[in-house]
């Protein structure tokens, strides 16, 4: 989630906070934007390298909500619908989509309707993570999700709790939302989609070969496999694995752990 209006603004965010690489395609940019002309003007800067735009209507965090981001616009369909046609006007190819991602009103009937309120604004499709801003481990509601979809005549993705295949599976099934979106299963395993329980070496391999390859920050090279290693670690191994502080070290453990060769 990219702040709109620094991103605009500030050389060093756009520097910092957007990288990509060649072949890294199909590529979705999502933004935090509290108006129109802040995702509009930031859209534009990152349309030529992408596929398409989100806008985020769902993060629940505290600060962003006070900075008129996230959760909170769910609340706001005409600013949001404004926005929307902003961005659609930047970006007049109808190839380069442009999308929100919600989460859902305390009403089944108000989250309805604000889905055929983007709609109507000119949304490619759209992604309910099926919980209120306010619900954490709470079940998701199937119930809204199906609802939505049969709403609307675009697509719909649904988002929550999706932690192994046969999750996405009963969540599509259950709701029939054209797709399903996973964040923290996929982040602790990238091949969940593929059927595996646990991080294959493969993959493991595959992120080492790619982040080298493409000049991956070693933050963002740590930090993925933090999560896609946790499981195949011991307590003490992920304590040391943590706070590794080089590529050389980091790669040096993996080959001793799992006999890989990169």
């Amino acid at each position: 989630m990219i702040i709109s209006d620094c991103f605009v603004q500030s050389y060093r965010a756009r520097h910092s906070d957007f990288t990509t690489a060649k072949g890294d395609s199909p590529l979705i940019v999502q933004f935090a934007a509290s108006n129109g002309e802040d995702w509009a003007n930031a859209t534009r800067l990152v349309a030529p390298f992408c596929d398409g735009v989100d806008l985020n209507c769902g993060c629940p965090q505290r600060w962003a909500m006070a900075e008129g981001y996230g959760a909170c616009l769910i609340h706001k369909p005409e600013l949001v619908a404004d926005m929307v046609k902003q961005t659609r006007r930047m970006i007049p190819d109808e190839d380069f989509t442009v999308s929100i991602k919600i989460r859902v009103h305390k009403d089944n009937k108000d989250t309805v309707d604000f889905a055929r309120q983007m709609e109507a604004a000119g949304i490619s499709f759209l992604t309910v993570h099926g919980r209120t801003k306010d619900q954490r481990s709470d079940p998701v509601n199937y119930e809204v999700l199906a609802d939505i979809k049969n709403s609307l005549r675009i697509p719909v993705i649904a988002n929550g709790d999706i932690k192994t295949l046969d999750d996405a599976v009963h969540m599509q099934e259950t709701t029939g939302v054209n797709a399903v979106m996973a964040a923290r299963g996929l982040l602790a395993n990238p091949a969940m989609y593929a059927g595996y329980d646990v991080t294959p070496l493969n993959c493991i391999k595959d992120w080492v070969n790619i982040s080298l390859s493409s000049g991956t920050p070693f933050s963002t090279f740590h930090h993925h496999l933090i999560y896609m290693c946790e499981k195949s670690f011991s307590r003490a191994e992920r304590r040391y694995f943590n706070v590794l502080g080089s590529t050389s070290g980091v790669i040096d453990f993996l080959q001793e752990k799992f006999d890989l060769q990169f």
